[in-house]
């Protein structure tokens, strides 16, 4: 076939409708690469993986590799780059790229320049009717190309809490400064205000009761010398039985010999404990040891006998564990063998915590994901409370304020009133309102500081608008998740003082509560607050939430006698309660009304004519559009350079200006097997395995999912 009649029976594919049986897919499988599309006339076209050259806001822009094959023809290889609006949906782990804008096509092998016009427009004119999906897997790993990612990283407080140690099943109760007591009036009994804990006092008989899960404890005094108790007052009992909320029993529960010891503090504060005596293990190829029987993470570097131990994403070391002098360890400055910490280790999950390593490049790459959503201006709304009138406090080194009294993030602005509510922006003359939805974000939020308690509505975003909808989304720092010195941290470090008259509102904390990262299911909990601990909703002086925000329960449960059964058990139930939960990760769902599009599976208009292929997924294409295949040397063969030799174009006689044309091509060609070109090639190949690694794990089991192999 002669050039002209390929490129017309290309354009003829590209008008042709798709075949109907080629749009049913698995759900799954629809996330693999490569895919590829076929007409009535069996001329197939196969997308390999995107590149990613750029990332702001909502805005993505790449390349991506093509081939063109008609039947009995020799193949064409291409290259389209394309920009494109991120649409994601965290819970499910998927992103789309909609409204696929194709920028510029190149095809090495195609030397007519009016013929490449014509087979670009039907190209672009077909692609941007798209919207592609991807695991956000491998969209994490593919942003490790993109050179102008922002340093997404601020100046946190990093002094260690109060950290206590401990041999024997124990719980952390936290109370928000000095304990505040209400009297409820039905049951003539006082309770703490200022903690998430059901923790209440009888007055007539002067004792404090605890209630947590299966267990009762009482005590003279509401700090210290608590004891368990086997039939607490019918009294309090009552009052807990109608204010604490139902909670799934803990299958575990009978197997623990006695309750947990009770510890109280006012203060920032984490709890490390082991089980028994401490029980050292080595970790293979390191000069390291890790402590075994503990649900904490605990490692001792056996060159200097410092012991390090991970709380909220940061490492904090001491000579001793049981009275230990903690300091905070730069995450840079981690002794040698920590980055040695082999993947198959016991030790995996902190491998997330320690700079330079895959795991902890996929955690920060997740950082500059935001989670986005659709906002409907007609129905969005929220409504704002004060204790009192509203009071606002000037936030250091800017012109703006925010409003203390309230359990909302208010802000005023050049005299303008923000709302930042489930990373929504409203906007207002009156700080009492009424709100709209803001089709705007100010710019001086950019500049709050980390010791501000607002400081986490910066990572929140308006990214478009139209006179129905407005287009929003929010980086994980709005769920005080954070990037410090290459590893993503939980929480600023700071404490903010809650607001306290007549009513109590809370303010983000970032100790207290074991919280630990795993790249599949991002923040969770440690032993205690899984099964009935924090289940206290009796609030008419209580406002707002308390304690940690934007994480789920469950994840790493499974402290109970034998290790062998806690360590998969606990992974497995951990990460099945994060399913669970897994609305609550999505700060939109919150929302009772206002959000008309959170990319959920039902509502997309996904492109379904590409279907996954069993093809490798090993083409790719440098930036000048040359196109390149990995070899199982690991070397790159340049195919369209290839292709020129045998294809029918190759057999025409060329013009002066094609004979221009090829020799400026041969060039590019040249220059493009040039270690850079073969460096930037390969940083491709890695990230793309990087990714389809990373999507296989998130895919597969639960116990995989919660981190696989360790301990617990």
């Amino acid at each position: 076939m002669k050039f002209n009649s390929l490129l017309t029976a290309l354009l003829c594919f590209l008008i042709a409708s798709i075949t109907p049986d080629l749009l049913a897919q698995d759900s799954e499988d629809a996330f693999e690469w490569p895919k590829e599309m076929e007409s009535k006339d069996k001329t197939v076209v196969t997308l390999y993986q995107p590149q990613l050259e750029s990332f702001s806001g909502n805005i993505l822009e790449g390349r991506m590799a093509i081939t063109l094959k008609p039947q009995n023809k020799d193949m064409i290889f291409g290259a389209v780059w394309f920009k494109a609006t991120l649409s994601t949906d965290k819970e499910n782990r998927i992103a789309t790229l909609e409204k696929m804008d194709i920028t510029r096509t190149h095809f090495p092998d195609i030397v007519d320049e009016e013929k490449t016009k014509q087979f670009s427009k039907v190209l672009e004119d077909e692609m941007e009717s798209w919207n592609m999906d991807m695991s956000m897997d491998r969209l994490a790993a593919s942003l490790e190309e993109v050179e102008n990612l922002k340093e997404l990283t601020d100046q946190f407080k990093n002094d260690p809490p109060n950290i206590y140690f401990r041999k024997v099943p124990s719980v952390l109760l936290m109370i928000d400064g000095e304990p505040i007591l209400k009297k409820d009036e039905n049951s003539g009994l006082e309770y703490v205000v200022n903690t998430s804990f059901f923790i209440v006092k009888d007055p007539k008989k002067g004792k404090y009761y605890i209630n947590g899960g299966e267990f009762w404890y009482s005590s003279d005094a509401i700090l210290d010398g608590w004891k368990s108790i086997k039939n607490p007052p019918s009294k309090i009992e009552k009052f807990a039985k109608d204010n604490l909320e139902e909670q799934e029993k803990d299958p575990n529960a009978g197997t623990y010999e006695t309750a947990p010891a009770i510890i109280i503090d006012t203060q920032p504060a984490e709890l490390i404990q082991v089980n028994g005596d401490i029980d050292y293990k080595p970790i293979e190829g390191t000069n390291l040891l890790y402590v075994a029987n503990s649900e904490s993470d605990i490692i001792m570097d056996i060159p200097s006998q410092m012991h390090y131990v991970l709380i909220g994403g940061r490492w904090y070391y001491s000579k001793s564990l049981e009275d230990g002098d903690w300091k905070f360890q730069e995450p840079e400055n981690l002794p040698a063998g920590f980055e040695k910490i082999p993947e198959e280790s016991e030790m995996t999950t902190v491998r997330s915590s320690i700079p330079g390593t895959p795991e902890a490049q996929t955690a920060l790459l997740e950082q500059s994901i935001p989670q986005t959503a659709t906002i409907d201006r007609k129905t969005a709304t929220v409504e704002v409370s004060y204790d009192g009138e509203p009071e606002f406090e000037a936030i250091e080194g800017t012109s703006m304020s925010y409003a203390k009294n309230t359990d909302k993030s208010v802000l005023l602005i050049e005299g303008q009133y923000y709302c930042v509510d489930n990373a929504v922006w409203f906007v207002s003359n009156s700080a009492k309102g009424p709100w709209a939805v803001s089709d705007s974000r100010p710019d001086d939020i950019d500049n709050i500081p980390p010791d501000c308690p607002v400081y986490n509505v910066k990572y929140t975003y308006v990214y478009d608008s139209t006179p129905e909808v407005v287009y929003v989304g929010y980086l994980p720092g709005y769920t005080y998740s954070y990037v410090y010195s290459g590893v993503v941290v939980y929480g600023t470090g700071y404490y903010y003082y809650p607001w306290y008259r007549y009513y109590y509102y809370p303010r983000p904390v970032t100790f207290g509560f074991g919280v630990h990262w795993n790249p599949y299911t991002g923040w969770g909990f440690s032993f205690g607050f899984s099964f009935g601990w924090m289940s206290w909703r009796f609030h008419p002086y209580r406002y707002g939430y308390w304690g940690a925000r934007g994480y789920r329960h469950g994840y790493r449960h499974g402290y109970r006698r034998g290790y062998a059964a806690g360590r998969a058990a606990g992974y497995r139930r951990g990460y099945a309660t994060a399913t669970r939960n897994n609305a609550k990760r999505n700060v939109y769902n919150n929302r009772q009304n206002g959000v008309a599009r959170t990319n959920n599976r039902s509502t997309r208009n996904v492109n379904s004519k590409a279907r996954p292929t069993n093809k490798a997924n090993n083409m790719y294409s440098d930036r000048n559009g040359n196109v390149y295949q990995r070899n199982k040397s690991g070397g790159f063969d340049n195919k369209s350079n290839a292709n020129r030799a045998s294809s029918g174009q190759a057999q025409q006689r060329p013009s002066t200006t094609q004979k221009q044309q090829r020799s400026s091509t041969q060039q590019r060609n040249r220059s493009s097997t040039q270690p850079s070109t073969s460096r930037n090639l390969n940083r491709s190949y890695q990230t793309r395995s990087q990714g389809s690694s990373n999507y296989s794990r998130s895919r597969s089991s639960g116990a995989m999912r919660g981190g696989g192999g360790r301990r617990r």
